[in-house]
């Protein structure tokens, strides 16, 4: 196998050290915009020298961001050549585009990392759904919020707080905006959905909200009841409908999510079989990244192909009636389904996901909880 390998970041970087003395696989070019120095690689700011090299089979992503990721890898497609990526939102924003062409190509694509980072979970759910019905995948999708929220939970630090130790810890960028407000792992929850259950969401009916608004009396309002908040990713299938969000979520002390520490992540499904099955490890960081990524570049040496077949477009159906947790905002629509108050803040009775994400649109300063 001869690689392109397209960014030499914390990722590309990482996967470059991890396959020293592989003697089946040669990075034969670098493109990156950096003046980096290799000694058994061409380093090149050029894409089009990776394009247009024969000998080059199989190019691996690790830029990050959509554009020109998405052209590079079209063209590597169009090319003929196959393609490995750790690019969540990539894949999610073009997957009715890439992978009917991947099958169209007869190309290889793999993307185990862009969703957990170190955590082997797409290939799990592969094999998962070869022998079973998957009902339900979800859970901790996102290290940054996961962070923030055990900070603020553990040591009583605000928002601001817990934001900046998370970025000088490098868990959250200079802008988290993708991470907090919940777009990363919207992106996550999309894309499990797709290969657990195979089919094409269509994104923009999958409600997202992230945890920006949560203030520290909110934690302990969560406390005062033994509740902890984690913000978490829901895909379920259940008769003959598929519903699919990301919301922040109480859980009670004790279960599996509420003793997630940290940057962790802890991804679940639920088979017809199995029952519930739960995947705890990084969620992101070099090696534990480029781990996944070293190991889809031998899957395709292997050829493996996409995790499931292309599926039909589906909208997600979010009908389903959850209580939730309301803070900042008290109008006519929280009055009216109010069934309790916690300090400040408002619990209502059931009220359906669609419903509860819609009026959160008109009232951003509102911060949300589903409780479970």
């Amino acid at each position: 196998m001869k690689i392109g390998l397209l960014g030499f970041g914390v990722v590309g970087r990482g996967l470059y050290d991890l396959m020293q003395g592989r003697p089946d696989m040669q990075i034969k070019t670098v493109v990156c915009l950096e003046d980096v120095q290799l000694t058994d690689a061409k380093v090149t700011k050029n894409f089009q020298e990776v394009l247009e090299d024969d000998s080059i089979d199989t190019v691996v992503e690790a830029m990050g961001g959509l554009h020109p990721a998405y052209e590079f890898v079209r063209a590597a497609m169009e090319a003929g050549k196959n393609i490995v990526t750790s690019n969540k939102a990539l894949v999610a924003t073009f997957y009715d585009e890439l992978i009917p062409l991947a099958q169209e190509k007869g190309l290889l694509f793999r993307c185990t990392a862009a969703v957990g980072g170190g955590i082997s979970w797409l290939s799990e759910l592969e094999r998962t759904r070869r022998t079973q019905t998957v009902e339900a995948v979800g859970g901790i999708m996102n290290g940054t919020c996961n962070y923030i929220l055990d900070s603020m939970t553990r040591l009583g630090q605000d928002y601001a707080e817990a934001l900046a130790e998370a970025q000088k810890l490098g868990y959250a960028e200079a802008n988290p905006t993708t991470d907090v407000e919940g777009i990363d792992t919207w992106h996550k929850v999309i894309l499990s959905s797709n290969i657990g259950f195979g089919v094409s969401l269509i994104p923009e009916t999958v409600p997202v909200c992230g945890i920006s608004k949560i203030k520290a009396s909110d934690v302990e309002n969560f406390k005062a009841k033994n509740l902890v908040c984690k913000l978490i990713s829901t895909g379920k299938q259940e008769n003959g409908k598929i519903s699919a969000y990301v919301q922040p979520t109480l859980v009670p002390q004790g279960q599996p999510e509420a003793a997630v520490p940290a940057n962790y992540n802890l991804i679940t499904l639920v088979g017809s079989a199995s029952d519930r099955m739960s995947f705890f490890g990084q969620g992101a960081g070099r090696y534990p990244t480029a781990h996944n990524v070293f190991q889809d570049c031998v899957d395709v040496l292997c050829g493996k192909g996409f995790y499931s077949p292309y599926g039909e477009k589906v909208a997600a159906c979010n009908e389903g009636k959850l209580c939730y947790y309301v803070s900042g905002v008290c109008d006519s629509f929280i009055e009216a389904n109010k069934a309790e108050t916690w300090g400040n803040a408002v619990v209502t009775g059931p009220v359906s996901v669609s419903e509860m994400h819609a009026w959160l649109k008109n009232n951003p300063d509102a911060f949300i909880a589903a409780i479970q």
